[in-house]
């Protein structure tokens, strides 16, 4: 019955996703991946208080949602170069603020004990959730953005999906059972042929994939590959199986967290699939790798 929750759940969210990835503009996808933000963060300040945490609730919410009507405002629309600009100088000032932030709130509480682990849950928060899915809106700014942005989620969903059911068929060797039980080599290995197919796929047939997308009006001339050169087989490979090692530790991270607080989902909201947080830990680590290669991309 889990699997068929789980299987029902991915055939609603995918094509709605991938929509809002090749459609949408770029204010209306920040917008979206705040909400998505936003839940995932509730999720974790929930995990927080299984460590005894008592979170800073409402500042955490109302400095996540400023980063991102930052990105909503779509700063350098047009110019990619600027764009990342723009954005690589307000991360690293809201990352730098953060921690300033939050502690200057908590000054105020009467139980002093408490007031650092609040403020540190909270920093880390912005860090972990927001940032990531921040630059993965970014990214989508960028030339080709909506292949690249598509690509990633395909590099990711594929890898747990092949996870997933071969180390169910045929996982005999656990990878770390105090963290996550379940989770075999076996199931590793097949995740990382699996993103390296993507990966291969996608440098393969590229400018076919744009046509096809850009004949059904999901993507623009500008988010295909058309003003680039065929990405390359070699560096595709690589950059997937990179993404594919951060997608995977991002899973045993999420794990690792949730086995500290003593519980087994995040949450309940994504039948089959537990909490926001659960369906997006993978794609937190990997996120930023995708954006240091596209930001690198865009300056050379």
């Amino acid at each position: 019955m889990n699997l068929l929750k789980r299987v029902g759940t991915a055939i609603v969210l995918i094509p709605i996703v991938l929509a809002l990835v090749l459609r949408a503009p770029v204010p209306v996808l920040a917008i979206v991946t705040a909400v998505v933000a936003l839940l995932a963060v509730r999720e974790l300040l929930k995990l927080s208080e299984g460590y005894q945490i008592q979170p800073l609730v409402w500042p955490t919410y109302i400095f996540i949602g400023l980063f991102f009507l930052l990105l909503a405002l779509n700063f350098g629309e047009g110019k990619p170069l600027l764009s990342t600009a723009v954005f690589a100088y307000s991360a690293a000032f809201a990352a730098a603020l953060a921690p300033f932030f939050f502690l200057a709130i908590v000054i105020r509480r009467s139980e002093m004990r408490s007031a650092f682990p609040a403020a540190m849950v909270s920093a880390f928060a912005f860090a972990y959730v927001a940032l990531p899915l921040g630059m993965l809106v970014q990214v989508r700014q960028q030339w080709a953005g909506a292949i690249l942005v598509m690509y990633v989620l395909a590099v990711v969903w594929t890898g747990d999906i092949f996870a997933y059911f071969v180390g169910r068929s045929l996982g005999r060797h656990l990878m770390s059972p105090r963290v996550s039980p379940k989770k075999t080599w076996e199931g590793a290995a097949a995740s990382m042929l699996a993103s390296l197919a993507v990966g291969w796929l996608i440098s393969t047939y590229a400018t076919a994939i744009s046509s096809f997308l850009l004949n059904l009006h999901l993507i623009t001339r500008g988010d295909g590959y058309f003003a680039l050169e065929k990405p390359p087989l070699g560096p595709v490979l690589l950059l997937s199986a990179v993404l594919n090692i951060a997608a995977q530790l991002g899973d045993l991270v999420e794990s690792l967290i949730k086995r500290g607080a003593g519980i087994k989902d995040s949450g309940a909201i994504l039948p089959g699939h537990g909490g926001m947080l659960d369906r997006i830990d993978a794609l937190l680590f990997a996120a930023p790798v995708l954006w240091y290669y596209a930001a690198w991309r865009v300056m050379h």
